[in-house]
């Protein structure tokens, strides 16, 4: 069997099975193994563990997940993959299911799993920020999700307050996990190339998000402030119309309230600060007044 990890053992495989690279779909083989093993070690894989696979193209990476974990559920797109992937991995602890990740019910595909349930994945940069949320608020308590990303992403999900990078993105991934890049990857360690590097984060999920509340109302916040991210915070908010009645001024006192300077941007702010913020806008701007009872 041809090495998938190798350059040669890759134009190997597609020509033997009529094979062509999508570019539709994203498609760039992992070919160094170096890269690879540090993937491995970053999601530490063990024996008791079930690992979903996200992309497992020509399997390179698959072999290394099978050799050192309980099972492998590995998930392809392309049918003309899945024949290949198949065929290599035929009585092994590796289960191929082919489909679109973001369309199915993990609880189905995933088997009864009594230890950590681990996501390991190169995914198609088209899909990267959709998969990785899908995973998060899937259901499933996985322990960790290790993924190859565009290094540019990967900069803004570890950024921190305060600098260019820092964002949405950002909020949302602290809002799930703790992240951290584990290894850059340049493009000479795909085969095609793609046109950018590459980088390896790994989230470590929490039990429970970072912050209390309702979460669709902090990331509309969120959202709107980074939407204008030039303008002040109470500016951005503004615009979005979420300091109710009392406007600018409302939005002034809220934050000066919660010993926030009233100047800043939104990039100013943890994920803490913006719950904070969130909980204060979801009270009315007007409330009624109190009926004074009391008696004269």
């Amino acid at each position: 069997m041809p090495d998938p990890m190798t350059r040669a053992g890759v134009r190997e495989l597609i020509q033997a099975h009529g094979l062509r690279t999508k570019k539709k779909l994203g498609q760039h083989f992992l070919v160094d193994k170096h890269v690879a093993g540090k993937i491995l070690a970053a999601a530490e894989i063990r024996p008791s563990d079930l690992v979903l696979e996200i992309g497992p193209g020509l399997g390179g990476l698959t072999q290394g997940l099978a050799s050192a974990a309980g099972h492998v559920v590995a998930v392809e797109l392309d049918k003309t993959l899945v024949e290949v992937l198949e065929d290599m991995f035929q009585n092994s602890p590796v289960t191929i299911v082919q489909g679109d990740i973001l369309r199915m019910d993990l609880s189905k595909i995933l088997p009864p799993w009594d230890d950590s349930v681990k996501v390991v994945a190169n995914l198609p940069y088209y899909i990267t920020t959709p998969v990785i949320f899908f995973l998060f608020e899937s259901g499933i308590r996985f322990e960790s999700v290790t993924v190859m990303v565009q290094k540019e992403v990967a900069k803004r999900i570890v950024a921190v307050p305060g600098t260019k990078d820092y964002g949405a993105l950002t909020l949302a991934a602290n809002y799930y996990a703790d992240a951290e890049i584990v290894a850059n990857v340049p493009v000479n360690s795909f085969m095609p190339r793609p046109a950018v590097d590459s980088a390896v984060v790994k989230f470590q999920l929490l039990d429970k998000p970072r912050a209390e509340g309702d979460k669709d109302f902090l990331f509309k916040v969120i959202h709107a402030a980074f939407g204008k991210r030039r303008k002040t915070l109470v500016n951005a908010l503004d615009s979005e119309g979420l300091g109710g009645e009392g406007g600018k001024m409302r939005l002034a006192d809220i934050l000066s309230a919660l010993g926030i300077d009233t100047q800043v941007r939104g990039e100013t702010l943890d994920i803490h600060g913006f719950a904070k913020l969130a909980a204060e806008l979801s009270k009315p701007s007007n409330p009624s007044a109190v009926p004074n009872n009391s008696q004269t």
